[in-house]
């Protein structure tokens, strides 16, 4: 049995959120919903409030403790059924140190001793059974006789809802709906293949917009904000959305990263048939779904994951691994196989349920290392001295080789902030086995060059540069996410130097190199429109600031770079080889002038783009290229239409053959000032 400490006792009667009694509101209550009629039944005593009744095998009880069984959701939770022509509710919980379990909720008066589950006699920890008369939209929880005593009340882990916070508990509920996404599936192949265009628009659901702006307790609803979100990001030209996450959290300002519903959409916007109706919006639209997913930690709410059963069940017991002192958060214990079966079926059950397109897992760099943010007497080497985190390193392949396996057309996405090798390679190659890593050395490098004042652009052109020395390492997505504009970090607008104009025409010039950088893109929330303010999640968006033409025209000039990114099979049909990507001229560095060749796989197809960072006009630039004599101008970051000056521009470009055998030709160009050209 695990340890306990004091102080971790304590934590279980408080929340970091906000704790409430049971019995002061009520649930919705809802229709049966069709369910499965199970007929394995044992021992059936219809004397007794809670029937012996249960859905695993042997089998399954040996791979759950193995950490190999997949889909959990199907067997623990709440399960509406008929038992010996009886509706009601099967229960089962996982609390191997529980020494007694009941089912308390509005149905009992919240009584916490008429409805006790029976623990399995297999010495799995799992207590189950039926109760008659429980149907779905009865809030429930767990009362649980723990470790040295202590009693608690749970939420269920596995449940598919729960109430809106504040309040707490879980709801009985069976997540069934029927899609409309059958062309959307059986295309998504090639959507999310890395030879495709990969645009992604991160949103915060709560906060992109409200029905009132100034009142952070008013959401729009799952319905809302699909009509309202779909057709935006179908305007914006961006081929997949991704959630911050939409998992069950108590506390609005972890903005979802502190989650106690691996398996609920949060109840904030409706219920788990609105949020799939949402996905299905999108589908339909022909926009794929990415998930932000934390398997890294959780919080210590009272009726959250953190000592379930008055002992570390889900965490490390010792805390040098067990507890993240970033986030005042608890480590899920990856060597223990029940959680680790946990773990990848949320994931799965994600896939599976509601037909997510990617999982964008958070924080893996935290996972991987055992000295993350730990000074030397914080942590303890591995058994072979090192610092990596052996069992966290093998459940993430796990976790990688299942998803890929059982649905092969998604992706898996690492924010992995260090230079961990391997992490988006095949596990077969002593990879990690992911799809995807965010460049977040490139997101450092390029914010850092572009916050420069152009006059020093000349001196840091390195910084500019560096990404394509190690961009091969990795399937990389670039990132500018939320992150980077909280915390007094101020808004991507704001990072530019010089005037307002400057400001604005800084910005496209940065937006038109990720879009022409090798790599996938994401980009956040109010950042297309050059927002004002920092990110703040009470609120919403800056709407209002489109009425004027200078946000309008940023809007636009991402609308249009998505365009680009999608007609110009040279931007990603080779993304991430290394014959899709070419440095054309960097030998001017004083005039901060830097071109670069993108490649797809027919020459015709190949793109040339030049960025001048500075404020300075150059008429008559000469350039030099290969194997083709005639360009067009097919994008200008300087067009009136972006609200920038549209006198720059190129309508024939001159071009003259200086050497036959290598077909080598000198362009002259015209370069606006903070101007980025496309030539094709």
């Amino acid at each position: 049995m695990s340890s306990t400490n004091d102080k971790d006792l304590s934590l279980l009667q408080g929340s970091s959120s906000q704790n409430t009694k049971e019995g002061d509101r009520s649930a919705s209550k809802v229709g049966k919903p069709a369910a499965k009629k199970y007929e394995e039944i044992h021992f059936v005593d219809k004397q007794q409030s809670v029937w012996n009744y249960s859905v695993f095998t042997d089998e399954d009880i040996k791979n759950f403790q193995q950490g190999t069984h997949y889909t959990l959701y199907k067997f623990f939770g709440n399960k509406q059924l008929q038992v010996l022509d009886e509706w009601g509710t099967y229960f089962a919980v996982w609390a191997p140190n529980a020494t007694f379990v009941s089912v308390v909720g509005y149905f009992n008066e919240w009584n916490k001793t008429s409805h006790p589950l029976k623990v399995r006699q297999d010495n799995s920890g799992i207590w189950e059974g039926f109760i008659p008369g429980v149907h779905a939209g009865e809030a429930y929880k767990y009362h649980i006789h723990g470790y040295m005593g202590i009693k608690l009340d749970k939420g269920d882990p596995f449940a598919h809802y729960w109430e809106k916070r504040p309040f707490t508990a879980s709801i009985t509920w069976q997540t069934n709906f029927e899609w409309k996404d059958e062309k959307w599936m059986k295309e998504r192949k090639k959507h999310n293949a890395l030879t495709s265009p990969y645009s992604v628009y991160e949103v915060h659901l709560a906060s992109w917009m409200r029905p009132d702006k100034h009142d952070e307790e008013v959401y729009n609803t799952y319905q809302q904000i699909t009509e309202r979100l779909v057709p935006y990001v179908k305007e914006m030209g961006f081929t997949h959305v991704e959630f911050m996450p939409v998992m069950e959290h108590p506390f609005d300002g972890s903005w979802g990263y502190q989650g106690t519903g691996y398996f609920a959409p949060t109840s904030r916007f409706g219920s788990p048939q609105d949020y799939a109706a949402m996905v299905d919006a999108f589908h339909e639209a022909g926009i794929g779904v990415i998930l932000d997913w934390v398997p890294s930690h959780f919080p210590y709410d009272a009726h959250g994951l953190f000592m379930f059963d008055g002992t570390h069940t889900y965490e490390y017991a010792d805390m040098r691994k067990g507890y993240h002192p970033d986030w005042n958060s608890y480590i899920f214990n990856y060597k223990r196989g029940e959680v680790k079966s946990f773990l990848i079926s949320s994931a799965r059950f994600w896939c599976d349920q509601f037909h997510t397109d990617g999982i964008r897992v958070d924080a893996v760099s935290s996972m991987l290392r055992l000295d993350y943010s730990r000074n030397a007497s914080q942590w303890e080497p591995n058994e072979y001295g090192g610092n990596g985190n052996l069992e966290a390193i093998a459940f993430i392949k796990d976790l990688n080789e299942t998803l890929y396996r059982d649905f092969p057309d998604i992706q898996t996405i690492a924010e992995e902030s260090t230079d961990w090798p391997q992490t988006s390679k095949p596990t077969f190659e002593g990879g990690l086995g992911f799809g995807m890593k965010w460049m977040m050395g490139w997101m450092h490098d390029t914010l850092d060059y572009f916050k420069l004042d152009p006059i020093f652009r000349q001196f840091q052109q390195d910084k500019f540069s560096f990404s394509m020395m190690y961009f091969y390492d990795e399937n990389f997505m670039l990132p500018l996410s939320h992150d980077e504009v909280v915390h007094g970090k101020s808004p991507m607008l704001y990072k530019m130097p010089g005037d307002e104009w400057q400001k604005f025409a800084n910005l496209r010039i940065l937006y038109t190199y990720m879009f022409t950088h090798p790599g996938a893109k994401l980009l956040f929330m109010g950042d297309e429109f050059g927002a004002t303010n920092e990110w703040n999640y009470k609120s919403e968006l800056q709407w209002e600031l489109l009425q004027h033409p200078s946000h309008g025209g940023m809007k636009f000039c991402v609308q249009k770079l998505n365009e680009l990114y999608k007609s110009e099979p040279a931007l990603y049909e080779k993304q991430f080889e290394p014959g899709g990507f070419e440095w054309v001229d960097l030998n001017h560095r004083s005039e901060s002038v830097l071109i670069y060749g993108r490649k797809g796989k027919k020459e015709k197809d190949d793109v040339l783009i030049i960025l001048n960072v500075t404020p300075v006009v150059r008429h008559d630039w000469e350039v030099y290229v290969h194997g083709k004599g005639k360009w067009a101008e097919v994008f200008n970051s300087d067009s009136k239409e972006f609200w920038g000056t549209g006198d720059v521009y190129n309508p024939e470009i001159r071009s003259e053959l200086v050497d036959k055998p290598s077909k080598c030709y000198k362009l002259k160009v015209n370069l606006p000032a903070l101007g980025a050209i496309v030539l094709r």
